[in-house]
């Protein structure tokens, strides 16, 4: 079982690190995902790049993996709350922003689930 938890984990973390390297790639993709209200235009793509790329690392060498996925989880409700519910609301094809947003939601629970995780193994290392 521990075997399919590190392909599992790893698996997991591995789109981010594509994800946050393609923030650098095709910046102009991501400014046009952006609603007026996220400040900051590249910079944001720049941070949110950063930070997919970092927590990827982490995630994958098992360094502070529960700040990590919660972090990730955080960045994930940031995206639908900020691109994905706003787009949904305007004019705009609501297929692949209903794709894009389940994804994220799907993505948002995996990271919860794996910070979870790592909770109750630091709870039970501390009961012994």
């Amino acid at each position: 079982m521990k075997n399919l938890a590190t392909i599992g984990r790893i698996l997991f973390a591995l789109p981010f690190l594509v994800f946050g390297i393609n923030h650098f790639l095709m910046m102009d993709y991501y400014l046009g995902m952006l609603t007026s209200f996220v400040p900051l235009g590249g910079y944001t793509i720049i941070l949110t790049g950063l930070i997919m790329i970092v927590v990827s690392i982490s995630i994958i060498t098992r360094k502070y993996i529960k700040v990590s996925t919660l972090t990730l989880a955080g960045l994930m409700l940031v995206f639908i709350l900020t691109i994905h519910i706003p787009h949904l609301l305007d004019g705009s094809d609501k297929t692949p922003i209903l794709i894009a947003l389940l994804k994220d939601i799907s993505l948002m629970g995996g990271s919860l689930m794996i910070a979870g995780y790592c909770w109750e193994n630091e709870t039970k290392k501390l009961k012994t």
